[in-house]
């Protein structure tokens, strides 16, 4: 992207309430290029909200971090930027797919869908504010009946988007239903930017079907990466021809649970951390014999020493 260098094209996606810096950190240490913060409000940001800009608090790993935003308008979009630019983020993408009711009603994520040339104003509004490269994230439509990925990608290029990853599904789908790759093939063969896919990435295989079948510059991983941030090195030495499989044990899988806890910890103290780390452990002990022990026990962990010792005792037994 124009003087940019990233080294590698399987990144992590922007999610509210995981993609902190902390697992951001984990997905680092794994492998992962380029991890993308949790999405913000432009309008929270162009009234400088401490609350917001803290959610753009940089891990001590990361060399490159993507900020996301949604906005509604062009101008609250280029306040946004201006005041995020100082920053300095590898890429700054406008949310033209979340399908969320609260960003819905507020004109922002998929709702711009129904207004292609809205999305084309709100880029160029960004785009003039910065060097650093603006891309876009959009869905296949809002609904059935409304299938416009190529009209609003068409928009956004225009205007000066760098690249439009698509999550081939449509707002009325939510997480529903399968992603359908045939969309991205074809916003690859008709885009004249980089385009990367994303959805239904939850393994190695679906990450390089997803490349293979599509011919995407790129993925975005969501999902598939919680509690399971080894999938970028995993799904590179799947498409490395030399490449050996990376397996990962409960043991490895819950030292990196407990090290996510710590640094968790450091940035928001540890009362908090052990509370929002519940959700984490239950993904990171999915599908492990005898998960569900931990997954009980952490209910009640109020403590990084007590998270060890139900760790240590699993180990144990």
């Amino acid at each position: 992207m124009g003087s940019l260098e990233i080294p590698g094209n399987i990144w992590l996606a922007p999610m509210a309430g995981y993609t902190d810096a902390a697992f951001r950190s984990v997905c680092v240490q794994s492998g992962a290029p380029l991890c993308f913060t949790e999405m913000v409000s432009a309008d929270a940001l162009s009234r400088n909200n401490g609350t917001t800009l803290r959610l753009l608090a940089r891990a001590s790993n990361e060399r490159l971090t993507g900020f996301q935003i949604f906005a509604s308008d062009a101008v609250t979009a280029a306040a946004a930027v201006r005041r995020i630019a100082s920053m300095a983020p590898a890429i700054i993408d406008l949310n033209c797919g979340c399908s969320v009711p609260k960003v819905l009603k507020t004109g922002c994520g998929a709702a711009l869908l129904r207004t292609p040339a809205l999305v084309g104003a709100i880029v160029a509004a960004m785009r003039a504010e910065t060097d650093i490269p603006v891309t876009v994230k959009l869905r296949s439509g809002w609904d059935e009946g409304s299938i416009n990925y190529l009209e609003c990608a068409e928009e956004a290029v225009r205007a000066g988007a760098s690249m439009v990853t698509l999550h081939a599904r449509t707002r009325a789908q939510g997480f529903g239903g399968k992603v359908r790759m045939e969309h991205i093939r074809i916003l690859k063969e008709k885009c004249a930017s980089l385009v990367f896919g994303s959805g239904d990435l939850f393994t190695p295989q679906d990450c390089k079907t997803m490349l293979e079948k599509t011919r995407c510059d790129g993925i975005m991983i969501a999902r598939g990466s919680l509690g399971n941030p080894f999938i970028f090195e995993q799904t590179e030495a799947l498409l490395k021809a030399e490449g050996r499989p990376v397996t990962i044990d409960a043991r490895q899988r819950l030292f990196a649970a407990l090290e996510h806890l710590r640094m968790l910890s450091d940035s928001v103290g540890e009362e908090k951390a052990c509370r929002d780390m519940r959700k984490h452990f239950v993904a990171y002990t999915k599908g492990m014999e005898g998960g569900a022990v931990i997954r009980q026990s952490v209910v009640n962990a109020e403590t990084i020493a007590e998270y060890e010792q139900i760790v240590e005792s699993y180990l144990r037994a």
